[in-house]
């Protein structure tokens, strides 16, 4: 198994700000993809996320206000299937420390080096929108590849 790892340091007083990020349709369509549809906040819940280049159900699986978020694949691309990606703040001094997994992916293929990419680009875009009120989600984020 294979996963993505990612850290990052968000400048914010109170981890309800990004928590609020990760579990609400208008925080997800904020740093994410501005085509983003369902509900985030209770264990089961279905988000639809929309991209340019095809899109993906995310079932929540776990949630631990304000410190964790825990989302499985529920539809999307056959590479994704049966990973888990999850979000674990923790403050320290000014900063939201942001632990990000993407795990169990079956092979590091090229889709997982594109996908660690893209999971950097969003993260920032993530620290953005709550550093600044603003953040860049899709059709608005860096274009890598002919992939998105």
């Amino acid at each position: 198994m294979a996963d993505i790892l990612h850290r990052i340091g968000i400048k914010s007083s109170s981890m309800d700000d990004v928590y609020q990020a990760l579990t609400t349709i208008d925080g997800l369509a904020g740093w994410w993809t501005s085509n983003t549809q369902g509900k985030g906040n209770q264990v089961n819940d279905i988000i639809q996320f929309r991209f340019g280049a095809g899109g993906f159900d995310m079932k929540v699986v776990d949630l631990n206000s304000p410190s964790l978020v825990v989302w499985e694949l529920a539809e999307g691309p056959e590479e994704w299937m049966g990973t888990t990606i999850s979000f674990e703040l923790k403050q320290e001094n000014e900063y939201v420390i942001l632990l990000f997994k993407h795990l169990n992916w079956k092979e590091p293929v090229e889709f997982m080096h594109h996908c660690s990419t893209k999971w950097a680009i969003f993260l920032m875009s993530l620290k953005s929108l709550i550093e600044t009120g603003k953040g860049t989600p899709d059709p608005f984020d860096v274009k890598i590849d002919n992939w998105n």
